[in-house]
């Protein structure tokens, strides 16, 4: 999705609200050179466009083109999308164009199937696999052993249990009281 600022996006939302998605008014608190900044930076990015105010309709004028005729925003598909609107005519082909069927696979469909994400391991000899060893060991360990062997404290022993075990390699922890030794924490065995 595309990254918007807050009045960016303020302006778009008030635009897919009104008739015909024109984008004006403004809020009240964008005026003058602000005004213009947010508008030719929309203008630039495709989500605004200028098109002729019906001055017959009342249409809010933008700026005036020096002919007498006014100019008005509007917002575009693109600048609905940009907010999560759908266009309200995806489909501006002429009706003949799509009555019959095609053989050919829209190009947005995959044609192959999406592979499965790649599993995350660990490289050998880093802190992240000797805590792995340690907790595949049959007997498992506490914090106080693996904080020995890898050198760090006990928060960050936690964390990474949390998070890189739990949370980015999908491991599944478990911990019970031994005596003699408190905390045991394991892993399932390979």
């Amino acid at each position: 999705m595309t990254k918007l600022s807050d009045t960016q996006a303020l302006i778009l939302s008030a635009a897919a609200q009104r008739p015909e998605h024109i984008a004006l008014p403004l809020p009240e608190s964008l005026r003058g050179g602000a005004a213009a900044k947010v508008v030719g930076a929309m203008l630039a990015k495709g989500f605004l466009e200028e098109v002729d105010a019906d001055m017959r309709k009342d249409e809010p004028v933008w700026r005036e083109t020096g002919d007498g005729h006014g100019v008005t925003l509007v917002a575009t598909d693109a600048g609905l999308a940009a907010i999560g609107i759908e266009p309200e005519e995806a489909n501006t082909a002429p009706a003949s164009a799509t009555d019959a069927p095609t053989e050919e696979a829209a190009p947005d469909t995959p044609t192959e199937p999406e592979a499965a994400p790649k599993t995350r391991t660990p490289r050998e000899g880093t802190k992240q696999a000797t805590l792995i060893a340690m907790l595949r060991a049959p007997d498992g360990a506490n914090i106080e052993e693996i904080m020995a062997a890898t050198g760090w404290q006990s928060h960050t022993v936690r964390g990474a249990m949390a998070g890189a075990l739990k949370k980015k390699l999908g491991l599944e922890v478990t911990s019970e009281k031994v005596e003699n030794r408190g905390r045991v924490y394991k892993l399932p065995a390979a």
